[in-house]
Formats: structure tokens, C-alpha cells, sequence
């Protein structure tokens, strides 16, 4: 088939939309689809800065190898992960099903427009989550849920989401009721494995490797405001005056990493937490061996699945997530979860993992059994293409 994906975000910038349809499209392709992406080209030339320029170069680069082809488009306007490619519905017209990922403010009414022309052509929707925010930024985002995502949702032949417990508490529950199927996002296993602690890495950012490490993976842009990064700090604060024996990765970047690296600093916790960055995608596999637990302490519905724990949990490593819709269908099949926002049981909840008489082995063998059996590639691209084959025959 003939297949293109539409997404908002895609890497190199860091986000678990982006990630995850790099992920499905790649399966795909590896057995034979033609799949192409198609995502926003935030900045002209002029105005990419070198590290950027850089970093842009190495991933176009890195496209000669992959099997499936991006299309980054000039948006018309763009604000944040939203952008408006008025020129996508010339580039649909060829493809035997159309994926479109939502949320996508701006190109998603576009989408919307091009199956009403095109009633028979299959479109497939994932839900990737509700949209929060403060302010009038919150209020636009329930404008849109009031008005446009019920048209948006409602052209589509089926919309997927990550696990029907999401699905049911979500803004879309009763929208789409008959069209809903749970498929949850899988995990390279190959890529993501138990290793032993690489030493390389804790050299580089002065880690003591026989202290027990805790990890957080994800964005540090206004964009990823839910992360709960503030909610990790202040249990991190509290571990310190218990004199809990820890120290703490953060890897991500944006314009909020400022900011929590000065709080970090404000809670005395210099010496114990450090903030990695931005790393590769070549390395990212590596900080997950670092870690004895992962945190996700993201603080409402815009968190509605979690990669990052699937990553942990593929590489052996336990987790804990705040008790969120969806979320926690993942954490509770590899570690536990926490009341939302609340840095206290986190921080109950991390005590038993840093212990010295943790059953490392054990943990790992129970963890790659649960992501084997239940969030392998192989069979949620089975289930994927099983869908489109089904639309397509129609």
C-alpha cells in the first residue's frame, strides 16, 4: 500500500508524536509499504542557527538510509507544534490510505477538508491525547475541542488511541464511540536492551557508578510544559533531606531547561542531578542503562501513553508514572504509579528501587517478558496493517 502520515512534530526534534511515527512508519515500509511523512519545516534557511544547521544536516544525512521518505513543508503559519501546510491536500491525492496524527492544530481541519472531497479514500486517525494549557492558550485549545475536533474526528473511517482505558476518559469518549480501536505503540527491542552500566557515560557527566541512578527522558519546551519536571525536583529535595543515597539524569532540551536547572540549584541539588541535554539518538539507548528506575511525573491528560516507559522497560529498567489515563496501563506492566503532582508518594515510591537489596536480575527478565509479549513492533504493525487492509478493501 500506498501509505502517507501526517504528524506535527518529527525528529530530530525530541517528542514522543514525532518518535512514535517515525517508529510505525519505518515497520512499515520494512515490509514493503510505501510511506511517506509529512511534517512542518519550521525554519527557512536564514534562520536556523548553526548548531541546528548542524544537527539538520547529520538527520538529512541520515534519511539516505531509512526506508520511508519525509516531506518537510513550508507552513503558511506556524505557532509552536501547530502549523498550517496549505499545500498538503495537492500531495494526498496518490496515497491508498491517509494517517493522520492528531492533535495537528492547523492542518488538521485541512485534513478534514481533503477527505469530504475525497470521501473513498480511507483516513485513519490516532489519537495521541487531550490538549491542556493555562491560560488563553487553554482557552483556545477548548474552543477547538468544543468545535473543531468533533468535525475532525468524525470523517474519520477509524481512530486509533493508545488503550481504551485513554480513550474513555478523554475529550473524544463519546465522539467516536463506534470507530475506536486501542493499539498500543510499540518499542525496538533491539535498540532498547539491558546492558551494563556504560562507564563512558558516567565519566562524561561525573556519575558515581555503585550510586543508584534516577532517569527522565523528555522535552523541556513550553510544548512539553506536562513533563512534571518541577513534581521530579521537589521529590528529589525531599530523598535529599532523608538522606536517601541517589543521583538524578534528566535528558531533553528547550526553553524551560533554563529554569529548572536554576530550581534545581535553588533546592541544593547541584551535586546530585544532572542535566543531560539533548543527546543523539545513537546514545539515547545507553542513559537508560544508567538508570536503576524512571520517572514520568507528567502533571495532567496531554501525557496520555508514555514511549519513554516503554524505553525503560525494554532496557530493563522499572518505572514509575503519575496515575493518569493511559499511562497507567503502561506503568502498571513494568513498575508503579503515583497520585498526579504528588512529589511525596513519589518520593516513597522511588525508596524501594535504590535499595541495596533490590533484585536487579530478576526485574529485567520480568520487564523484557512483559514488552516482548505485549509491545513488540511485529505485532502492533500486525494490527496496523490489518486496519488498513480492511478500509482499503472496502
Amino acid at each position: 500500500m500506498k501509505i502517507a502520515h501526517i504528524v506535527c512534530s518529527y525528529p530530530p526534534y525530541y517528542g514522543g508524536m514525532g518518535a512514535v511515527t517515525f517508529q510505525t512508519v519505518e515497520a512499515l515500509a520494512g515490509r514493503g509499504h510505501e510511506v511517506a511523512v509529512f511534517t512542518p519545516q519550521y525554519m527557512r534557511k536564514a534562520e536556523i542557527k548553526p548548531a541546528d544547521a548542524l544537527e539538520e544536516a547529520k538527520h538529512d544525512e541520515s534519511l539516505d538510509s531509512l526506508q520511508h521518505t519525509v516531506h518537510r513543508l513550508a507552513p503558511s503559519m506556524s505557532y509552536g507544534n501547530a502549523a498550517r501546510l496549505h499545500t498538503l491536500a495537492d500531495e494526498l491525492d496518490d496515497f491508498d490510505i491517509v494517517h493522520l496524527h492528531y492533535p495537528f492544530f492547523g492542518t488538521a481541519n485541512l485534513v478534514r477538508k481533503w477527505k469530504q472531497r475525497h470521501p473513498d479514500r480511507p483516513l485513519v486517525i490516532t489519537y495521541h491525547m487531550d490538549t491542556r494549557s493555562s491560560g488563553w492558550k487553554g482557552l483556545l485549545f477548548s474552543l477547538y475541542a468544543k468545535w473543531y475536533m468533533p468535525k475532525v474526528l468524525a470523517v474519520a473511517d477509524k481512530v486509533l488511541v493508545s488503550s481504551l482505558d485513554y480513550a474513555q476518559s478523554s475529550d473524544a469518549a463519546s465522539l467516536v464511540s463506534d470507530k475506536w480501536v486501542g493499539l498500543p505503540f510499540g518499542v525496538d527491542t533491539i535498540r532498547f536492551a539491558p546492558r551494563d552500566i556504560p562507564l563512558a557515560l558516567c565519566e562524561e557527566h561525573g556519575l558515581d557508578p555503585t550510586v543508584p541512578t534516577l532517569l527522565f527522558v523528555g522535552g523541556m519546551d513550553r510544548a512539553h510544559y506536562f513533563k512534571g519536571v518541577d513534581v521530579f525536583l521537589k521529590s528529589l529535595l525531599l530523598l535529599k533531606k532523608e538522606g536517601i543515597g541517589f543521583q538524578a539524569v534528566l535528558v531533553g532540551d528547550g526553553d524551560l531547561r533554563a529554569g529548572y536547572m536554576l530550581k534545581a540549584k535553588g533546592y541544593g541539588l547541584q551535586d546530585h542531578v544532572v542535566f543531560a541535554g539533548r543527546v543523539s539518538d545513537e546514545l539515547l539507548p545507553y542513559y537508560y542503562n544508567l538508570a536503576r528506575v524512571f520517572v514520568l511525573p507528567s502533571i495532567d491528560r496531554s501525557e496520555a501513553f508514555g514511549m519513554v516507559l516503554l524505553e525503560a522497560m525494554a532496557s530493563g529498567v522499572p518505572v514509575l508514572a503519575s496515575d493518569l489515563a493511559g499511562v497507567r496501563t503502561v506503568a502498571l506492566d513494568g513498575g508503579d504509579t503515583f497520585p498526579i503532582g504528588d512529589y511525596a508518594a513519589l518520593a516513597r515510591a522511588i525508596v524501594p528501587y535504590v535499595s541495596d537489596d533490590v533484585d536487579l536480575v530478576s526485574m529485567q527478565q520480568q520487564l523484557r517478558e512483559v514488552v516482548a509479549g505485549k509491545y513488540s513492533w511485529e505485532h502492533i504493525i500486525d494490527c496496523l496493517e490489518d486496519v488498513y487492509t480492511q478500509l482499503v478493501s472496502r
